[in-house]
């Protein structure tokens, strides 16, 4: 049993329940598609519903489009969008997933808790849709490789939120010779050896 209290944002029971939900048929699915690793099913809440709801903060007020790349199990952008639900009404979200059998987990999901989502079951390169204002990624490529997504699928004045681990700096400072970009590494509040990388301003080396 899951204690609201455990939860280390401010969410209302609503909210709370829908996240609950959500890790229950993340779980229940993974019994027949490898959503998440199964050494992370025992710890879920923290490993993947609390780690991803921690980038919540990061999305900018005047955001209304995010577009989250790889999105796999749906992490972190259908929970995300479990929590902009009642309090970001307006907040509407692409998910990129190129693996057809996890876009109908997706699709299922974000039918069955009424979220404001569109599931794209594309590869990220043939991806045709409007330009979002955040850009978010969890445990998909380098980041070398992220911000090129990014700069194909975001805003010029858009901010991309990756999460990255214990090699963040390494990642960046390869990046930094393909890319100009204004990074922000914020400790993570579920592992301090990894980082949230605010990403603004990506501009290709010349």
């Amino acid at each position: 049993m899951i204690d609201q209290a455990s939860f280390s944002l401010d969410v209302s029971r609503e909210t709370f329940d829908d996240l609950v939900e959500f890790q229950n048929l993340l779980l229940q699915w993974t019994k027949t598609i490898n959503l998440i690793a199964p050494s992370t099913k025992a710890d879920c809440w923290n490993r993947h519903v609390l780690d991803s709801a921690q980038l919540f903060h990061y999305i900018p007020a005047s955001a209304s489009h995010l577009i989250d790349i790889g999105s796999g199990g749906g992490l972190p952008a259908l929970v995300l969008a479990v929590m902009a639900k009642k309090s970001r009404p307006d907040l509407r979200f692409t998910l990129i997933e190129s693996d057809q059998r996890k876009a109908v987990f997706l699709r299922t999901v974000s039918q069955q808790l009424k979220l404001a989502v569109t599931v794209k079951a594309v590869r990220l390169e043939d991806a045709d849709v409007p330009k979002a204002d955040v850009v978010t990624a969890r445990a998909l490529a380098p980041l070398v490789r992220l911000l090129e997504f990014a700069d194909q699928l975001m805003q010029p004045e858009g901010t991309a939120v990756f999460q990255k681990g214990q090699a963040f700096k390494q990642e960046l400072d390869t990046a930094r010779a393909s890319w100009h970009f204004d990074a922000t590494a914020h400790v993570s509040r579920t592992n301090p050896d990894a980082r949230i990388l605010e990403i603004k301003d990506i501009r290709r080396v010349q």
